[in-house]
């Protein structure tokens, strides 16, 4: 009996894109950006290497689109299923905490930004790419604040933008120790940082 084979089934070019990206972080978490070549994207991905340039410009084009890919996965990882009606103690606790998870959760998401961020900038100059995507979050963090600010649960006094560049910082610090430290607890730490921004931001009882 003669088996026809079954013809391979054609990508849409977001698909090819999530694929080869992911591809990239998959490398990235595992080897590191110096190992992340296009051959071994490639190779990574089950397809030639000629692929790549009918999607990117360049490996850094590529590179940068990764970056960018796992930095929304992070931010989703955080926010999803918060109910941004509660409470900003209730909101932002349970953010902290789940940022505090990310380095068990996504490691190589969050390797890729902090490697591709550091090591690429435009071409003409413009602010790294990460610093790109971080200004795009602090607007969105900045807003949940002004929301928390208006039902009265944050100082009104406090500027929203400062605190939003302020709490990610928080963040990301205690992400850097977490990652730097495995024998940190990370729910504590959690409740540390949640204590501490909270401490400074909430609204003084009635």
């Amino acid at each position: 009996m003669t088996v026809t084979p079954t013809p391979r089934r054609r990508l849409s070019p977001d698909a090819r894109k999530e694929q080869l990206e992911r591809a990239a972080i998959d490398l990235i978490g595992r080897d590191g950006l110096p190992a992340t070549t296009a051959e071994a994207i490639a190779e990574e991905a089950g397809v030639s290497k000629g692929l790549l340039w009918r999607y990117y410009e360049n490996l850094d084009a590529l590179l940068v689109a990764a970056a960018r890919r796992a930095f929304v996965a992070l931010e989703k990882a955080v926010s999803v299923d918060v109910d941004l009606d509660a409470p900003a103690a209730t909101l932002f606790t349970a953010a902290i905490h789940r940022a505090a998870g990310l380095p068990t959760t996504h490691p190589a998401e969050l390797r890729t930004v902090r490697q591709v961020g550091a090591a690429f900038a435009t071409a003409d100059g413009d602010p790294a790419e990460r610093a790109a995507e971080y200004a795009a979050l602090h607007r969105r963090q900045a807003e949940l604040l002004r929301r928390c600010q208006e039902r009265g649960d944050i100082r009104p006094d406090l500027d929203v933008a400062l605190l939003a560049v302020t709490y990610q910082g928080m963040v990301d610090t205690m992400l850097d120790h977490l990652d730097a430290d495995p024998t940190l607890d990370p729910a504590a730490y959690a409740d540390h940082v949640a204590e501490v921004f909270l401490g400074g931001v909430r609204a003084p009882l009635a």
